[in-house]
């Protein structure tokens, strides 16, 4: 479970550089509310990508995947 949260709060950070104004912890549906643009994708996976030394790739880039902070979590920890 500690490992969980210290990749939570990575991913977190990873958002907030890319999305400062946006509350993660609150929003379910960042794609289908349109509060991420396809730019704010591409830097969000190329941050996980480098953080967490895996590739996300076209197939992945499903907005389930993308609506909310626990999403992102759960496609990073699935992926490691």
């Amino acid at each position: 479970e500690r490992k969980e949260i210290k990749v939570e709060k990575k991913i977190l950070q990873i958002l907030q550089e890319v999305r400062h104004d946006v509350e993660f912890e609150k929003e379910t549906k960042l794609i289908d509310d349109g509060i991420l643009d396809s730019f704010d994708i591409i830097s969000i996976v190329s941050g996980l990508n480098e953080e967490f030394e895996i590739e996300i790739t076209a197939d992945e880039l499903e907005p389930e995947n993308f609506n909310a902070l626990s999403a992102i979590v759960s496609l990073v920890e699935s992926m490691r």
